[in-house]
């Protein structure tokens, strides 16, 4: 039958490989992954806490070595936790890499998004540009017809006046009355 302290040590490097690996598997989704910023914070959380459990597994087996009797056993477990350490270390440094890598990607989404959007931006200014031609447009269209209609009311004006003058001047030499309701409009005024 294995020693108590045998299984012990057999389950924390279990745990550790464990441990280990879903570190590794968190990394590729960190590889994979395009955004948003919020998913990759929350991939980096999950490896926060994996890297935790395998640093304490990893202690546990350190200390485990220490208490071991025979010193070549010892010796082996304390070069398990080295590599266990150096594998961790590893990680660690694939794991910025795969960060710095995943930033990147969503940084240069973001600013091929802005740049569309002023695209976008560009578009409504000329439509915005384009309608205010048009405006302008229609707006001098409008005055110089109301200039037209001005000059029309007015040769209007002075054609009634001439003729107003032509019938009073005819109303004097004749006794029939030409035009009664002018005569009439223009009593009143």
């Amino acid at each position: 039958m294995a020693a108590p302290q045998d299984v012990h040590v057999r389950i924390c490097n279990q745990e550790i490989v464990k441990f280990d690996l879903e570190v590794k598997a968190l990394i590729q989704d960190i590889r994979d992954c395009s955004g948003p910023l919020s998913a990759l914070t929350e991939l980096n959380t999950k490896v926060k806490e994996k890297f935790q459990q395998l640093r304490h597994r990893i202690q546990e087996l350190e200390q485990s070595a220490k208490e071991q009797d025979k010193e070549s056993e010892k010796q082996v477990l304390l070069q398990e936790v080295e590599n266990h350490k150096k594998q961790m270390l590893s990680n660690q440094t694939s794991w910025r890499k795969a960060n710095l890598t995943c930033k990147i990607a969503i940084d240069n989404l973001e600013k091929a998004q802005l740049l569309q959007g002023g695209d976008l931006l560009r578009q409504r200014k000329t439509t915005k540009e384009s309608l205010a031609q048009t405006s302008s447009a229609i707006t001098e269209s409008l005055m110089g017809i109301s200039r037209m209609m001005s000059q029309q009311v007015q040769q209007s004006e002075e054609a009634m006046q001439t003729l107003g003058f032509v019938v009073v001047l005819e109303d004097l030499h004749s006794p029939i009355k030409m035009f009664p309701q002018q005569k009439h409009s223009q009593g009143l005024m």
